[in-house]
């Protein structure tokens, strides 16, 4: 998938949000295997599913909390449909090397949800995963657009469909410390950075970086990156064709500089917002009323989950804005997913797969919150919120219009591990915002690293 980032319709999309947002609306059963199951189908469905019963199947991801609570409840359906046993099992990160260990212990699971592009390719290479059956490839080709059935294909197969996807090119704010201070929605990097310093001297830090998660200081930079750089040059880097050494990596790092260079913007500065986990950076900004840790929280839609787990109400306490364009680049548009691939060539993991690919199953977690889905027949009101709404009416609106998550799309070693790579490069970026020219020469040496093995 390389199309041209900005068209009408992604334009229109960004509008759409952004309007929203103006108008203060973009805030935003296992039993069924001891039953004869039924023809797979549920009233309003077309979908049908095989009679399953007495089948067991293992369903691998790195979801915790009420993901994992909101995704056992699609399994749940799954299992009432069809009348298999199907079992959720945690995987660690990076989900690739897990399920490595288990492929090589001879007990893979039967699905697994694979957060990275790379990842995808790197199992298709290992030759772990199964291509998609005839029946879950009739759902993707009818619910997907081809965007996002590229992405799960390698070298023409298709492997993988996305079931979760998100929109990472939000800021997320709380209501009141912005009133207090009498800020506005910034909608240029200058008017953002000019924001936070209006929030910060009404006595509240402007912005809550999960530093600890280094998948989130990717995201900073991506953002940065496509809006600045232009997707041609975001293309080009994702695949490695120009290096980490190129004066538009400067020039992004120096911006993002211009944020992480102040640590009286950050809460808890570098040393803290290194410590700082990604649901406690933005718990911290919903709690505390009108005097909270920080007022501004940067990540993707399923932000709403855990706001979800603070008092504060989307639409009202908690508000969004796209993140901001920066230089004379337009807002960037970063989308993240992850997609549901068979590591068992069985009757069970196809019918698994097609019915994630089905509207049927998007509905499901959809109306629990904290879930986009790139499915195109899903109905936007199964989502419970206008914040919710609006992006996932974004998202489908800008058809094959987006750029995925650079990291993402890169070898897991790379763009994906704790502790290695841009991951850790970026991290002691955030410790020490001056030495550009130094993390852009370790980010190199790393990715050069990674695309020769």
């Amino acid at each position: 998938m390389r199309t041209t980032l900005r068209t009408r319709k992604a334009a229109l999309a960004i509008t759409a949000l952004t309007t929203t947002a103006a108008l203060g609306l973009a805030g935003c059963g296992g039993e069924g295997a001891d039953k004869k199951p039924d023809t797979g189908r549920t009233s309003g469905s077309s979908l049908s599913l095989p009679s399953l019963k007495g089948e067991k199947i293992e369903v691998a991801a790195v979801w915790t909390g009420p993901e994992q609570e909101n995704f056992t409840k699609v399994l749940d359906e799954f299992e009432k449909r069809t009348g298999a046993t199907v079992t959720f099992v945690p995987a660690q990160d990076p989900i690739v090397n897990f399920l490595g260990t288990k492929i090589a212990g001879g007990s893979p699971p039967d699905v697994a949800m694979l957060p990275q592009v790379g990842a995808i390719k790197q199992a298709a290479a290992q030759k772990w995963i199964k291509p998609l059956g005839a029946e879950a490839k009739a759902q993707l080709a009818k619910n997907y657009g081809k965007g996002w059935q590229d992405l799960g294909a390698v070298d023409g197969t298709q492997y993988g469909l996305y079931f979760k996807a998100a929109n990472k090119s939000l800021i997320w704010y709380n209501n009141a410390a912005f009133e207090n201070a009498g800020a506005k929605e910034p909608t240029t990097w200058k008017d953002f950075l000019s924001t936070a310093e209006t929030i910060s001297a009404s006595g509240v830090t402007p912005v809550s970086v999960g530093g600890a998660d280094g998948w989130t200081l990717t995201d900073w930079f991506e953002n940065v990156y496509l809006s600045q750089a232009g997707p041609e040059k975001y293309d080009q880097l994702a695949r490695h064709e120009i290096k980490w050494t190129d004066p538009s990596v400067a020039q992004a790092l120096t911006t993002l500089g211009e944020l992480f260079g102040k640590p009286q913007l950050i809460a808890g500065g570098a040393a803290g917002a290194l410590q700082t986990e990604f649901p406690v950076s933005v718990t911290q900004t919903f709690t505390g009323g009108d005097q909270p840790k920080a007022a501004m929280v940067f990540e993707g839609d399923f932000v709403a989950v855990n706001i979800g787990q603070t008092e504060a109400k989307v639409g009202t306490d908690a508000k969004v804005f796209p993140f901001p364009a920066v230089g004379s680049g337009p807002a960037p548009v970063v989308t993240g997913g992850d997609a549901a691939v068979a590591l068992k060539d069985t009757k069970g993991a196809q019918a698994l797969l097609t019915f994630l690919a089905s509207p049927d199953a998007a509905r499901i977690w959809a109306e629990q919150g904290g879930f986009l889905s790139p499915n195109k027949a899903l109905d936007p009101a199964a989502y419970p919120n206008d914040v919710l709404r609006t992006i996932a009416k974004a998202l489908i609106a800008s058809g094959d219009d987006f750029r995925f998550d650079m990291s993402d799309q890169m070898p897991q070693s790379f763009g994906g591990t704790p502790g290695k790579g841009e991951w850790k490069a970026l991290q002691d970026f955030l410790k020490n915002p001056k030495d550009v020219a130094g993390t852009q020469a370790r980010l190199e040496a790393d990715a050069a690293k990674a695309y020769k093995s």
